[in-house]
């Protein structure tokens, strides 16, 4: 489950903390899990004076999105699930703090949605993949998701990432705009923190408002629940 932790005004959200990285899970959305992301916000969000977010994973994951176990389980409630997971990225969207997203190995399906939901983005330089690969698996994508993809990412790349599930390296990802730098294993996290430290200061209701009225339309389409997938 997520740990919350702070480093001076730099709090890191970690998706898992295994003893052998090679033990780490692959953080999918898991109904526990997305609550223990909600709590965390929420402790976030009740702290005072300058602060930032980052969330990162372990090994070989940063998320796998959607848990395959839970759709499986209960398809009739999977338009509530797909919501649930929307209202996560539009949660993000409105802390009124910077986030960065230490991407430390693939993120998938919803778990690179996760990561687009940040300001800034920090990739595993040597390997791992952002991947939409709903295209490939045979699912849609919900007007919430659609809305956040498009809006986060130039219609060219979106365009080819929804259509073709194009999986993307750290320099592709660079390159395309999905990710904003990349960074050695042992660094990513390092360098995400670093950032974060330096945007710390522009917490504010302000600077939220400026990143709602970035992503207005996404926001819209993520609070509206999904009746039928």
């Amino acid at each position: 489950m997520p740990t919350l932790s702070r480093h001076e005004s730099v709090f890191v959200l970690r998706f898992s903390e295994p003893e052998n990285p090679a033990d780490a899970p692959d953080n999918a959305f898991s109904p526990d899990f997305l609550d223990s992301l909600d709590a965390a916000f929420d402790e976030v969000e009740a702290s005072e004076g300058p602060a930032a977010l980052v969330t990162t994973g372990a090994g070989k994951f940063y998320s796998n999105g959607l848990d395959l176990t839970v759709i499986a389980s209960d398809p009739a409630g999977l338009p509530a699930y797909v919501s649930r997971a929307q209202r996560v990225f539009a949660r993000v969207l409105r802390l009124e703090l910077p986030t960065v997203a230490a991407v430390n190995g693939h993120a998938f399906g919803a778990g690179a949605m996760l990561a687009l939901s940040h300001d800034h983005r920090v990739m595993r330089a040597d390997r791992g993949f952002w991947n939409l690969p709903e295209a490939q698996l045979g699912m849609p994508f919900p007007p919430g998701m659609n809305a956040l993809i498009t809006t986060r990412l130039p219609h060219t790349v979106a365009s080819t990432a929804m259509l073709t599930s194009k999986r993307y390296a750290a320099d592709e990802a660079i390159a395309a705009g999905i990710a904003h730098e990349a960074a050695e294993a042992d660094a990513v996290l390092d360098r995400a923190i670093t950032v974060a430290a330096e945007m710390a200061p522009l917490r504010s209701a302000n600077y939220a408002g400026i990143r709602a009225g970035l992503v207005a339309g996404a926001l819209s389409h993520l609070d509206e629940p999904i009746t039928r997938l």
